[in-house]
């Protein structure tokens, strides 16, 4: 495995920004960088063995610095929203920053993907038989930040190997009970970032029931059965062919129910591109995850020219408004445990 590392540029603030890369047997790669604990690029292999980069991201750090749509960035300290920006921890109420119209989204106005972060590269043993290396970002959230209780220390891990499966494992503390959702962001499209519609990639996603929301996306605490609706893929189905079905959201913008128990590494999703034969497989360990169709992307240089639907997000976290709704799966981080989930990106060809 060969780890490098360049000096990426300066922040806004003049902070020096790193770009790593991480390299394995195969000359298969990803890229990353402690600007937001960002995936920059995932280079893998088509049926023919040519590679390309199959994650959105822009040619420089610039691109990065300003407002864009989280691209491959690590999102808290909440992931997705949180109603009217509000919840209450011991009968005191908290307000955040409302920056999706009445609601909280992905951490508000400054998420972790615009924050730096610190960087310690390593080797990993996690087999004695697959080379593997990567980096981990470390970031200290202060008390108040954003409106939130609590002095939170995060921590979010890459590994690669051999096997071309990137490993992305976070872990948090925090001195004050607060609310913690953490995904990453990355947009994927299987034919190669730029190369048009991901429409036309077939989709299976482990999950029998997904969370049914109301008219701004707050869940509304029941749990629809994913049969007979265009959510369904239990069978597999292309990303485009029901899009026409869900106008209110010009596509998916839902949040799946990961069958199988929280907290247990489990498959979650698999994602095949007919075109190029690439396949992304996904487990985690989180309860949800969020099939995202790029239905907002403009198509200019604030997301690095891609338009809608030219890209997906498979976003694994916790459920929306978990901290207003009791019957989901707790956010609630406490003094003295620690927030440790896992998610696995395999690729590979058919």
């Amino acid at each position: 495995m060969k780890l490098e590392s360049e000096a990426w540029g300066k922040t806004n603030e003049g902070e020096p920004v790193t770009r790593f890369r991480l390299t394995n047997a195969h000359g298969h790669s990803v890229a990353l960088t402690d600007w937001g604990a960002t995936l920059l690029e995932v280079v893998v292999p088509d049926r023919d063995g040519n590679t390309a980069n199959v994650n959105l991201a822009f040619d420089s750090l610039d691109g990065y610095l300003g407002s864009h749509p989280h691209f491959g960035g690590t999102i808290g300290r909440f992931a997705n929203r949180i109603a009217k920006g509000r919840f209450e921890i011991d009968g005191k109420t908290y307000e955040l920053v409302t920056n999706n119209g009445p609601n909280h989204l992905h951490g508000g106005s400054v998420s972790y993907d615009h924050r730096m972060w610190q960087a310690e590269p390593f080797e990993s043993t996690e087999s004695s038989e697959l080379g593997a290396a990567g980096v981990r970002f470390t970031l200290v959230d202060p008390d108040g930040f954003e409106g939130y209780p609590g002095t939170v220390t995060v921590v979010t891990e890459y590994t690669w190997n051999d096997a071309n499966e990137l490993t992305i494992r976070f872990t948090a503390t925090t001195d004050a009970p607060t609310h913690i959702n953490l995904t990453n962001h990355s947009y994927w499209n299987l034919g190669g970032a730029g190369s048009g519609s991901a429409m036309d990639h077939v989709v299976t996603i482990h999950a029998d029931h997904f969370l049914d929301v109301d008219a701004t996306l707050i869940p509304t605490g029941k749990l629809s059965d994913v049969a007979g609706t265009p959510l369904d893929f239990s069978r597999g189905e292309t990303l485009g062919a029901r899009l026409d079905q869900l106008p209110a959201t010009k596509g998916y913008d839902h949040c799946y129910v990961v069958n199988g128990h929280a907290g247990v590494l489990r498959p979650a999703a698999r994602v095949v591109d007919p075109d190029s034969g690439r396949v992304l497989e996904i487990e985690t360990t989180q309860p949800g995850m969020q099939l995202y169709t790029a239905n907002h992307l403009p198509g200019n240089a604030s997301s690095a020219g891609a338009g809608a639907h030219e890209a997906f997000c498979l976003e694994t976290q916790h459920y929306p408004d978990a901290p207003n709704k009791p019957s989901f799966p707790s956010t609630l981080l406490k003094p003295g445990a620690t927030l440790e989930e896992t998610t696995v990106h395999r690729f590979s060809v058919e």
